[in-house]
């Protein structure tokens, strides 16, 4: 292993990150063709309707037990990042916002003080499959924002930027700018209680794409900020002179450029960079605060008062077939992708 690869872990689905991140996960899915339902129109037998994560399984159900997905649950303390890279998400929360997302669409929710959310995946194809991949990245808040009012914002894929090179062969890489900036591009601007709204923070979300045989190089970041690639699709590639096959997660060194070269395979990875933030983390299931007895007020708040409520006929809602990519907010502003 070379002077740049702290070390390699072997993954598919969980990522191990370092602060300011809290927890990543892939998910990805070969859905069937739906109903008029959205629902799987078979299932798999023996799988747990409401608690399948069979990763042997082509797809799962989650918690979900007719629409794939996760029904509402609660959560205090940290941010959402949900990439939708393929297939469709619908959201509702709390403070009332709703929404469908997906196919390259990204989520940032701030949960601060409180809030339930429900993230379900609607099968809106009936006569073809329905291919999901989905990344779930948790952002940490430092303790002066993890009680501050929830906050939900849509990233639209035509909106996010994406910057493509050419390497000395003419062979294309492609960066999409989630946070973060890259060359003469900057991302749409974070939830503004997050770590990443601090340009210092050097919170960094990329996916990265490479053509066969492209050649990339992340730049170098500050020696204090923590750095992970993770490598998902593709074959193998090499940095300096590692060959790295796909499903691996690596610990960079942060303040090298890391070069990168890729095999006879599109190649797909996701960095996730950050500065730290150097304060104590307790955690327990959906909740992140400082210490345990925090956690301890979270559970005490949540039973009392659930955050809210929740102002949904059903805890697994989704939205109508035809209903397209949108996000309506808590005040009724509703926001459309430029292709609508």
């Amino acid at each position: 292993m070379n002077n740049i690869i702290k070390s390699i872990t072997p993954t598919s689905t969980r990522i191990p990150v370092k602060s300011p991140f809290i927890l990543a996960s892939r998910l990805y899915n070969n859905y069937p063709a739906g109903n008029e339902k959205m629902e799987p129109t078979y299932y798999i037998e023996n799988r747990e309707i409401g608690n399948d994560f069979n990763l042997e399984s082509p797809w799962r159900m989650y918690h979900g037990k007719k629409v794939p997905g996760f029904p509402s649950h609660p959560h205090r303390g940290f941010e959402t990042v949900t990439i939708a890279a393929k297939g469709f998400v619908d959201h509702t929360d709390s403070v009332g916002s709703t929404g469908r997302y997906g196919n390259g669409d990204v989520q940032w929710l701030t949960t601060g003080k409180g809030a339930q959310h429900c993230e379900m995946f609607p099968l809106v194809n009936q006569d073809e499959e329905n291919p999901f991949e989905l990344f779930q990245i948790w952002l940490n808040l430092p303790k002066k924002n993890k009680m501050v009012d929830p906050y939900y914002q849509m990233f639209w894929n035509e909106d996010i930027p994406i910057v493509e090179n050419k390497d000395s062969n003419g062979n294309i890489s492609k960066v999409k700018v989630i946070a973060g900036d890259y060359k003469n591009a900057k991302a749409l601007n974070p939830n503004p209680d997050s770590w990443a709204a601090e340009k210092e923070n050097n919170v960094t979300i990329w996916i990265i794409e490479l053509d066969p045989h492209a050649e990339f190089t992340i730049p170098a970041t500050t020696e204090t900020a923590n750095r992970t690639l993770f490598y998902y699709e593709g074959d193998s590639l090499k940095i300096e002179e590692d060959e790295i096959s796909k499903n691996n997660s690596l610990d960079l060194v942060p303040d090298r450029e890391i070069k990168i070269k890729n095999g006879s395979k599109l190649s797909n990875l996701l960095l996730l960079e950050g500065e730290p933030i150097n304060e104590p983390v307790a955690s327990y299931g959906p909740f992140v605060m400082n210490t345990q007895k925090e956690i301890m007020q979270a559970f005490n708040d949540y039973q009392q008062t659930q955050f809210g409520g929740w102002p949904w006929d059903r805890n697994d809602p989704v939205n109508p077939i035809d209903s397209g990519r949108f996000a309506k907010y808590s005040d009724g502003t509703l926001s459309y992708p430029k292709e609508n």
